[in-house]
């Protein structure tokens, strides 16, 4: 099983941007970095977390450091990141019928 950005999941490029401002370059940079690294170890054990089928066939969503969450999909022997939300935006109305990015 492997991870697959293909490219920067939807959300990674504003959240830089909003954490940036607040906290500077640096602490949005090492952010950044720890959710691409909870992406990548998806890997290891992708069928974790919570279902949800409700908003798209085969949809999954882990928690990431109380604040974002990370939105992904296992297609064939990849799990694909489609997108991560950072405080409590709405996942329902940006994933469902979505197409993965």
């Amino acid at each position: 099983m492997r991870s697959a950005f293909g490219q920067r999941p939807s959300g990674s490029r504003s959240l830089y941007d909003y954490i940036a401002a607040d906290s500077g370059t640096a602490v949005a940079g090492a952010y950044i970095d720890r959710i691409e690294a909870a992406c990548l170890a998806l890997k290891t054990f992708p069928e974790r977390d919570i279902r949800r089928d409700d908003i798209r066939m085969g949809l999954r969503t882990i928690g990431f450091e109380r604040r974002a969450m990370i939105a992904f999909q296992i297609v064939e022997a990849e799990v694909v990141i489609l997108r991560i939300r950072y405080g409590g935006r709405d996942l329902d109305h940006a994933l469902s019928g979505a197409s993965s990015d």
